[in-house]
C-alpha cells in the first residue's frame, strides 16, 4: 500500500480556514488602503472648520462630534493595520489628551507617500530607514522652532491666550467663553509646584437646559442632586462613604419565616429596626456628620439619619465615589457599620446650591492638596453638552502639558510648513536612497495646512504656495488664515495662535511609529474565528 504524501505549502501546514496574505500587493498595499480609509474619515474633522460626524454605536447611542478620539472609539475598527493607527491615537489621548486627529491624519499621509516610493521600486526597509532618519532629524529641528515660552502657568491672561486656539479647534465661536471657565477652574486647583497639576481635580457636570453662556465654575465637587434628608448643610464635617445601600440588609439566600401571631410579627419587624438604628447610631457616635451612599437610601434609614442629625447624599456613579474618596481622604466601606477614624474623611463645607432650576450638592475643600473645581455645563441638547465636555477635557489636558513644559511653537500649519521646508533641505543633502524617503516625510507634513485650507473652503494649492513663499523669506510664524477671503496667510505669533511643543512632539513620534509598524508587515496570517455556525433564525417562532 502506497503512503499518502501530504501536499506542501503554507496553506497545508496551518489549520483549515486560516487565511494568508503576503507580498506587496496582498499585504502592504491593502494595509495602506485601510489606513487611507480611516484617515479620510477623520481628516475632514481637523481644525476649527472641521465637520461633525454622526456615529451610531452598537448600543444605538448617537454621537455628533468632530473629536477624533470619540469617533474612532465608537467606530470599533477591526482591520489590524487601521487598528494600529487607532491605538497610536488612543495613546496620544491617554498621554497628552489632545492632537489625536493629527496622529491618524499624519500617519495615514506617511503611508500614502510610502506607497508611491514602493511602487517606484524601493524596498520597504529602505523607506523605513529613511523615515526613521527624518523623524530623528524632525525632533532636533522642533527645538529650534520655539517662538515663545509660558513661564508662569498661574497667569490667567497668558494661559487663556494659549488655550484659545485649542478650544477654537473644538468649539469654534464659543472659544472665549470656554477659555474663561477652563482657566478659572484650572487656576482654582493649581498646586504648588504647578508641574504636579492633576486633571482629575477639574470635573464637569452637565445640566440640561439654559444656554451655553450659563456655563459656570463652582468651587468644590458638585453632584447633580440635593441631599436626601431634612439636614442639608454641614461645616467642617467628618465624612463616611459607603458603596452599599443605606437600608435594612437583605440576605443572599431566600428564607421563610413562620409567624404565628401579631406579637411575633411586631417583634420581627422591630428587630430589623433596632439593628438598623444601632448601625446608624454607631456612625453618628463616631463623629461623622455626612453620610454618602453608593446605592439606594431606605425610608427607615433616612428617618434614623434625620433623628441623629446626619446629612445623607446619594452618589450612584462609582467613578464619582472614587473621586470623592480622594477629595475627602475617606475609605469607601462595603457594609453599613461604625467606621474607624482612619476610614473617615473630612470636608470643610457640604451644602446645597441651585444651578438654573436644578438643586445640586457641593463638597468644598479649602485645603490645597484636595482642592477641586467643577465646571457646570449648560446647553439645549445632550449631544451639545457631551461635545462641550470633550472640548473642556482637551483644554484641561493642555493646561497639564503647559505646567510641565511651557514651550510653544507657531500654530495654524506654520510649524508643519517650516519643519517640511527644513527637512527638504536635509533630504537634498542626504546621499543614497534615503533622500527620497526624507523628502516624502517632509511632503507628508503638508497635510496639516492643506487640510485646514480644504476644510475652510479655500484653494489648498494656492495657500501652500503662499505659505512656502512666506517661509522662504524667514517668516517662521506664517500660517493658514482660515477667515481670509483670498486664500491668505497670517502671522500666528501676532494673532496668538500657538501650539504646545510637547504635545506636537508626542503626536509626531506616535504617528511615525504607527506608520513604520504598518510598513514593516509583509505577511498577514488570520486564523478562522472561534465559534461554530450561527443558529438559524425562525422569525415566526411564536405563530400557531
Amino acid at each position: 500500500m502506497a503512503l499518502r504524501v501530504p501536499q506542501t505549502g503554507l496553506g497545508q501546514m496551518l489549520k483549515d480556514g486560516t487565511k494568508v496574505q503576503q507580498g506587496l500587493e496582498e499585504a502592504v498595499y491593502r494595509n495602506i488602503d485601510a489606513t487611507r480609509e480611516l484617515q479620510t474619515i477623520v481628516r475632514t474633522s481637523l481644525g476649527p472648520n472641521g465637520r461633525n460626524k454622526m456615529v451610531i454605536n452598537h448600543l444605538e447611542k448617537l454621537f455628533v462630534t468632530n473629536d477624533a478620539a470619540t469617533i474612532i472609539k465608537e467606530l470599533e475598527v477591526v482591520h489590524p493595520a487601521a487598528k494600529l493607527l487607532v491605538m497610536a491615537s488612543q495613546q496620544q489621548e491617554a498621554e497628552m489628551g489632545d492632537n489625536t486627529n493629527f496622529v491618524i491624519v499624519f500617519a495615514g499621509e506617511l503611508l500614502n507617500q510610502a506607497e508611491g516610493l514602493l511602487r517606484m521600486g524601493l524596498h520597504p526597509s529602505e523607506v523605513i530607514e529613511g523615515y526613521t532618519i527624518a523623524s530623528r532629524k524632525a525632533h532636533e529641528i522642533m527645538e529650534e522652532l520655539v517662538v515663545e515660552t509660558l513661564e508662569d502657568v498661574t497667569n490667567a491672561k497668558a494661559l487663556g491666550r494659549v488655550l484659545n486656539p485649542v478650544l477654537a479647534s473644538k468649539q469654534y465661536g464659543y472659544e472665549d467663553l470656554l477659555v474663561d471657565v477652563v482657566t478659572k477652574a484650572s487656576l482654582e486647583v493649581m498646586p504648588n509646584p504647578p508641574s504636579t497639576f492633576n486633571v482629575d481635580s477639574v470635573r464637569v457636570v452637565k445640566i440640561l437646559g439654559g444656554s451655553i453662556t450659563d456655563t459656570s465654575v463652582v468651587r468644590g465637587m458638585v453632584f447633580g442632586r440635593e441631599p436626601e434628608g431634612d439636614h442639608t448643610r454641614a461645616m467642617k464635617a467628618k465624612v463616611v462613604i459607603f458603596t452599599c445601600p443605606l437600608d435594612i440588609s437583605t440576605t443572599e439566600t431566600k428564607g421563610t419565616v413562620l409567624i404565628h401571631n401579631a406579637a411575633e410579627m411586631k417583634e420581627f419587624s422591630k428587630g430589623e429596626e433596632v439593628q438598623l438604628e444601632k448601625a446608624i447610631k454607631e456612625v453618628a457616635d463616631s463623629g461623622a456628620k455626612v453620610v454618602v451612599s453608593g446605592g439606594g437610601v431606605g425610608e427607615l434609614a433616612l428617618h434614623f439619619c434625620n433623628r441623629y442629625g446626619l446629612v445623607v447624599v446619594k452618589v450612584l456613579s462609582k467613578f464619582d465615589l472614587r473621586r470623592l474618596c480622594r477629595v475627602t481622604g475617606a475609605t469607601a466601606l462595603a457594609r453599613l457599620g461604625a467606621p474607624t477614624p482612619e476610614e473617615m474623611g473630612y470636608c470643610d463645607v457640604v451644602e446645597p446650591v441651585e444651578i438654573g432650576s436644578d438643586r445640586c450638592t457641593v463638597f468644598r475643600q479649602e485645603n490645597e492638596v484636595t482642592k477641586t473645581a467643577t465646571i457646570v455645563v449648560r446647553g439645549g441638547t445632550t449631544n451639545l453638552l457631551d461635545d462641550l465636555e470633550r472640548a473642556i477635557d482637551d483644554g484641561v489636558n493642555v493646561v497639564k502639558a503647559l505646567a510641565k513644559d511651557g514651550r510653544l511653537v507657531p500654530g495654524a500649519g506654520a510649524f508643519e510648513i517650516e519643519l517640511a521646508k527644513r527637512l527638504q533641505v536635509v533630504g537634498d543633502k542626504t546621499a543614497g536612497l534615503n533622500q527620497y524617503s526624507i523628502k516624502k516625510f517632509a511632503e507628508a507634513l503638508e497635510v496639516v495646512p492643506r487640510t485646514l485650507a480644504d476644510n475652510a473652503g479655500m484653494d489648498s494649492t494656492e495657500v501652500l504656495s503662499k505659505l512656502y513663499a512666506a517661509h522662504q523669506h524667514e517668516k517662521l510664524a506664517a500660517g493658514v488664515n482660515i477667515e481670509s477671503e483670498d486664500n491668505g496667510v497670517l502671522d500666528t505669533s501676532e494673532k496668538g495662535i500657538l501650539d504646545v511643543l510637547s504635545i506636537k512632539k508626542w503626536a509626531l513620534k506616535l504617528a511615525t511609529q504607527a506608520a513604520l509598524t504598518v510598513l514593516s508587515v509583509d505577511q498577514i496570517i488570520m486564523s478562522k474565528p472561534a465559534g461554530g455556525p450561527k443558529a438559524k433564525e425562525n422569525k415566526n417562532w411564536d405563530e400557531d
